[in-house]
């Protein structure tokens, strides 16, 4: 592979081709530490033809190539395998803004500039880009885009399916497609860069994207409220709707295990505990303490256990903490098994009453850590034992998973709502997903990259397997 790797270094600069254990190990680990792989080398292009050029190299040579930005992703999707024999392709380099169009609410920039980079160009420009994760001071736009990623605001403003106005995709043959386009009207046939969408890199490697932004708000309504149950939380999730429309950015839910367990590692900052708790956010133009009323009053005709409401960016700032930190706080509690699913908002309730009781009937000793963007349906729903029945927990994640998927899948719903599938829930796929939605997966897999060189061993098996 000598010759292979010289001519890599000719295409991006020998400086950008990593080939030591110690500068390849950031590249190795999956951000859970489930993932350990082993590249032939990592390749850090720095523009669109050098990433056409190295694709191009690649096909030459049959060598798979694993597509990583950020690498943040929980189901080890930019992981390479093992074998030594994977081209990894970061992509940190294409970091540039290529233009911002305030006039057309739009923004284009490249595939490796970090969410909280756009995030911060785009309020500069005084707009929105409303992308909003954990992960976004290092997770990267097109990262973003090939897992769909949605986060905290799909309730108003959508998933980056819908966020996304153009692409530029370099094919797994080099070719590149140029569809930066700034439109939000186009019908002119099929609106072929949905394919490349949380595709996860297995149809080609995104450079480009041009994204929508909004006006950036200057109101803000936050509330932290404590309802009886979830069926209280899901009914106020509809009446919040009906009573604010598309003002209600965010409703975020956690049951009372979640609230205890912040209690624990963040002694004295919850406000109080309640069977669930909601944290509801509206925003909108104009000033805030007129919003704030406005919720304060709807709030005084609604059954609410307990609230309290944020009178102050600094109060607002201290209720989000508290939602963000439920992850990390989790993990410092010790090991789950982690689902990132999705239902209708709707079928949320009898979704977690029913898998309590199913999950409780296999393993009595299991805890449940619910918590998510109950607005769009997508829950963590993440298991764990009492002590000291834990130390097994991982002997039963296939048991666990199947109890799990199944009545997700009874309620119409999605066993990857907003981390992707990756190696991690790959077998799954194939268990759950409509076969006909399957092949037509692998038949345009085919198409794109017939010697299966993207991203091998993630949702689909390469070559049209």
């Amino acid at each position: 592979m000598s010759h292979f790797l010289a001519a890599v270094a000719a295409i991006v600069g020998a400086p950008h081709v990593l080939t030591q254990p110690q500068d390849t190990a950031p590249y190795t680990l999956d951000y859970r530490r489930r993932y350990q792989g082993l590249p032939l080398a990592v390749a850090l292009p720095g523009t669109t033809a050098e990433v056409a050029a190295l694709l191009q190299l690649c096909q030459l040579h049959q060598v798979a190539v694993v597509p990583q930005g950020g690498n943040t992703s929980t189901c080890g999707a930019a992981t390479p395998d093992t074998s030594g024999r994977q081209l990894v392709i970061g992509l940190r380099r294409l970091n540039r803004l290529r233009a911002i169009d305030t006039a057309n609410n739009s923004i284009t920039v490249e595939a490796g500039m970090t969410l909280a980079q756009v995030q911060q160009l785009a309020t500069a420009a005084g707009r929105l880009f409303p992308l909003s994760l954990a992960s976004e001071g290092s997770c990267q736009i097109g990262g973003n885009l090939s897992t769909n990623a949605g986060g905290l605001a799909v309730l108003r403003y959508g998933t980056m399916r819908e966020l996304t106005l153009g692409l530029e995709v370099v094919l797994p043959d080099g070719q590149v497609l140029h569809q930066l386009s700034a439109l939000r009207k186009d019908t002119s046939g099929l609106d072929v860069k949905q394919l490349f969408i949380g595709a996860e890199g297995q149809l080609g490697l995104i450079t480009a994207a041009t994204l929508k932004l909004f006006p950036l708000p200057t109101a803000h309504a936050t509330a932290w409220l404590g309802v009886d149950s979830s069926q209280a939380a899901i009914d106020l999730l509809s009446a919040l709707r009906q009573a604010f429309g598309d003002r209600l950015t965010t409703f975020e839910i956690m049951s009372d295990a979640c609230q205890h367990l912040l209690e624990k590692y963040h002694p004295g900052q919850l406000p109080f505990i309640q069977p669930w708790a909601v944290l509801a956010e509206l925003s909108d133009s104009g000033d805030s303490h007129l919003l704030q009323q406005q919720l304060v009053d709807w709030l005084a005709t609604q059954q609410i256990a307990d609230g309290v409401l944020a009178h102050s960016e600094a109060d607002r700032q201290q209720l989000w903490q508290l939602r963000e930190a439920m992850s990390e706080t989790q993990k410092r509690d010790g090991a789950s098994i982690k689902h990132d699913i999705g239902v209708p908002s709707s079928a949320i309730p009898d979704f977690l009453q029913q898998c309590e009781s199913a999950l409780r009937r296999v393993f009595p000793t299991v805890r449940i850590i619910a918590f998510g963007h109950a607005g769009d349906g997508n829950l963590h729903y993440n298991i764990s034992y009492t002590r000291p029945d834990n130390a097994h927990l991982f002997e039963d994640e296939d048991s666990v998973n199947a109890i799990v998927y199944d009545l997700v899948y009874r309620h119409q719903g999605t066993l990857a709502a907003e981390h992707g599938v990756g190696q991690l829930k790959g077998h799954w796929l194939q268990r759950y997903k409509d076969p006909l939605a399957l092949q037509l997966m692998r038949n345009i897999k085919q198409v794109l990259d017939p010697h299966g060189l993207m991203n091998p061993g993630k949702w689909l098996s390469g070559g049209g397997d």
